[in-house]
């Protein structure tokens, strides 16, 4: 899932993880952090802990997740998937970030 803190404006640090779902679907969980649903335009989650805005959404296969030029980090625990399943480029996986739109640097 593409992952992005939006913190105080409608950018920020962005990541590429596995995520878990509750059994309700209503909230998903990211790193020890358990997030819930909310109606919002640039969020669609809040870190039910801290209150903070989140937009959390699945991966595009261009690799353009990212509404604003931003650096995406991918998890090193899903990287290999990323590369070969999403973006049918398996001969990249070792490559760990993003530069948007969808441009990626060794």
């Amino acid at each position: 899932m593409y992952i992005e803190y939006k913190g105080n404006g409608v950018s920020g640090p962005a990541r590429i993880g596995r995520v878990t779902f509750s059994k309700t679907g209503k909230s998903l969980y990211y790193r020890g952090k358990r997030f819930a649903r909310m109606k919002g335009f640039k969020a669609n989650y809040f870190d039910e802990e801290t209150g903070e805005h989140y937009w959390i959404s699945g991966c595009k296969k261009d690799g353009t997740d990212a509404l604003y030029s931003n650096s995406v980090e991918i998890d090193e625990d899903v990287r290999e998937e990323y590369w070969a399943e999403i973006r049918r480029r398996s001969d990249l996986n070792g490559v760990a970030s993003l530069n948007s739109p969808g441009r990626y640097s060794k």
